[in-house]
């Protein structure tokens, strides 16, 4: 059984702080982390981490008095919520986390969570940290010979109404370390960290240094090459995206690697295109074991109407960079269902990434047919702790599920999905369903069904809304509109020939 759920919405003054002083004030539990579960989409694991008797009835709230935002965050309620309204629908698992052991072209792996190429992976000391906190690997900053020298500042992002990142824009690009810095680092993590799984993201600048960093990477101690063929801040000549965009050019560098390696061997495709297959394709007939993607988005954000300069401006000026975060997952997702669709992939290893943040986000990726999975930007936010909630929650949902095997997950939701919109059925409407005591009226859906929809909402003298079966053709934006979530889904469909009054 699934439990409830209690939305960030309720937590939205929360800052879900380092060293949390919330947590330090209480006697007994653990607020910090019980209110980083529910953060992260894991109320039932934090549900069932509570004790028989919590210490909160008679309490008064010294977490709220410590809180960074005193009186803002009701975290005796959001916790009494837990122990009252979801730990008794929540049923007792262990945390085993054998569960979660899969491959990695083969290789044994602890669990399907590695960290992506870009800076959370980029020196010794925070592959180390990711390490001890429970990430199975790290694909590592993509190595290159190629003189980096970074711009100031090189971030920008879109946030939301809690003033979290949504979409995160970087004009960052490889490694600063030297070619034989880098090899020191795999050595010693190699040596401290040999059950970990080390991908070595390499860019050359031509076909030799294709072959020369794939080769080294090996002879130092990687598990696995994944080829950049997709950072859109490094297009000059034959660089990143621009790799990306020409199946001749990732099929030719794609063999010059695979020639001097015997490690599995990944291409990182760019979403910079209509469709990814072409490359993907020529990536195996270069020799790949598989496909990573997706890199960033090309995007602008935050033109200043005043400098008229774009985010992040470098002294009057700004670059196309690359798009992550919450707001590219969906378009991830599309990308990793065409992957797997693709009968020229089939076994092949598919490492998805792009707006992966909770362990629900994780899940849709292994759903599609995705091997494992990568992250970066929800790190860069919440810190490599995130790995305890996307696998505590992973774990649950699969033993509730009654799932033996993580693997058995993988791509049985890929036959519900279609290319085109054809195939869908279009004879019934499912109409919303109101509920009147959770209603606060606000009348939110009446605006958006009339402005936005087909005028099948009213509200009456005590601002109770009213359903014009005659004229909702089903299409659920007063759903999504809601902001008191007091409009659900029915079950029944009704014949478009047959419509109702409510």
């Amino acid at each position: 059984m699934f439990a409830k759920k209690i939305h960030r919405t309720d937590m939205i003054r929360c800052v879900l702080c380092a060293d949390a002083p919330c947590t330090k004030a209480c006697d007994g539990l653990d607020p910090a982390g019980l209110l980083r579960s529910i953060w992260f989409d894991n109320e039932a694991c934090a549900a069932a981490s509570l004790p028989e008797r919590i210490p909160c009835m008679n309490c008064d709230a010294p977490c709220e008095k410590a809180c960074v935002r005193p009186g803002e965050v009701h975290i005796k309620d959001l916790i009494k919520r837990l122990n009252d309204e979801i730990k008794p629908e929540v049923e007792a698992i262990d945390n085993d986390e054998d569960i979660l052991k899969t491959t990695f072209c083969g290789k044994p792996i602890e669990n399907p969570f590695l960290l992506s190429s870009s800076v959370v992976g980029s020196t010794y000391d925070k592959c180390a940290r990711a390490f001890e906190a429970g990430w199975a690997g790290i694909s590592f900053k993509t190595i290159c010979s190629i003189d980096i020298h970074e711009t100031s500042p090189r971030y920008s992002a879109i946030c939301g109404s809690s003033g979290t990142i949504i979409g995160f824009k970087n004009i960052e690009q490889l490694s600063t370390h030297t070619v034989e810095e880098d090899m020191a680092i795999f050595r010693k993590l190699k040596q401290n960290y040999p059950n970990k799984f080390i991908l070595a993201s390499i860019m050359g600048q031509n076909d030799q240094e294709w072959e020369d960093l794939a080769r080294m990477c090996e002879e130092n101690g990687a598990d696995a090459i994944e080829l950049n063929f997709s950072c859109p801040n490094m297009v000059e000549g034959f660089l990143g995206s621009a790799i990306g965009e020409s199946p001749e050019l990732v099929e030719r560098f794609t063999t010059r690697a695979c020639r001097e390696t015997s490690l599995p061997v990944l291409a990182k495709l760019t979403p910079n295109v209509g469709h990814m297959s072409p490359a993907a394709d020529a990536a195996i007939r270069g020799g790949a074991s598989g496909i990573a993607a997706i890199n960033t988005i090309k995007s602008i954000i935050g033109i200043n109407p005043h400098t008229y300069v774009s985010e992040p401006a470098v002294h009057g000026m700004s670059a196309v960079g690359g798009y992550s975060g919450t707001a590219v997952k969906p378009i991830a997702l599309r990308f990793i269902e065409e992957l797997c669709h693709n009968p020229n992939l089939k076994n092949k290893h598919i490492s998805a990434m792009g707006g992966i943040e909770t362990w629900t986000d994780a899940l849709e990726f292994l759903l599609l047919g995705a091997a494992t999975v990568q992250v970066t930007t929800a790190v860069m936010q919440y810190g490599y702790r995130i790995i305890d909630d996307l696998k505590s929650g992973m774990i649950r949902y699969l033993k509730e599920k009654g799932v033996t095997d993580i693997k058995q997950i993988r791509g049985i939701a890929l036959d519900s999905i279609s290319d085109t919109t054809e195939v869908l059925e279009r004879d019934t409407i499912l109409f919303p369903k109101f509920d009147h005591d959770k209603c606060m009226g606000c009348g939110r859906c009446v605006i958006s069904c009339a402005d936005g929809g087909h005028d099948a909402l009213t509200m009456d003298g005590n601002r109770k809304v009213r359903l014009n079966g005659k004229k909702c053709v089903g299409c659920h934006l007063c759903i999504l509109v809601c902001p008191d979530r007091a409009i659900s889904s029915t079950s029944r469909r009704i014949s478009r020939d047959k419509p109702a009054e409510e």
